[in-house]
């Protein structure tokens, strides 16, 4: 982060900032894929049994959310990774992926997976992804082959 104190909490979905952050997750996502190609988790699901989630702010200000939701034993997925568009490009994912990673090891899990778009748009975040250790794998869980899709794994 290149300027301010970002810090990282967990987060409250009863946040109205944080609902209207989450919407315009979904709102960004829209004109990227169809429909079927899209995989962002809407409220309802980020409040399912085991998903945590975190929200970075930046002086107070909302910046970035993660999730991480369980898939099987020992393997959750990251979903929920998102970045103001003010803050892109200024470290806001790196922390986040970190201390969600952090998170996984702590707890004793063996893998975390991902998947996210194919499209130009999703670039910044599959380099983030590669630096952060992550290699493209096949579809997990109950994804399948999507050409809107790429899917990443990260063994802890």
């Amino acid at each position: 982060m290149d300027r301010g104190v970002l810090t990282i909490h967990d987060a409250d979905l009863g946040d109205p900032e944080l609902l209207a952050f989450l919407q315009a997750h979904l709102d960004d996502l829209a004109p990227t894929a169809p429909a079927e190609s899209r995989h962002a988790l809407d409220v309802d699901g980020l409040r399912r049994p085991g998903v945590r989630m975190w929200v970075a702010r930046d002086e107070g200000r909302l910046v970035g959310t993660v999730a991480l939701a369980p898939l099987d034993p020992g393997h959750e997925e990251l979903k929920s990774m998102r970045t103001s568009p003010e803050s892109r490009g200024r470290g806001v994912g790196g922390a986040l992926l970190r201390h969600a990673l952090d998170d996984a090891r702590e707890r004793g899990l063996a893998r975390v997976s991902l998947e996210t778009g194919s499209m130009e748009f999703f670039a910044p975040a599959r380099s983030l992804y590669r630096a952060a250790g992550f290699t493209e794998c096949a579809p997990f869980g109950s994804y399948v082959e999507d050409p809107n899709s790429t899917f990443f794994t990260l063994v802890l």
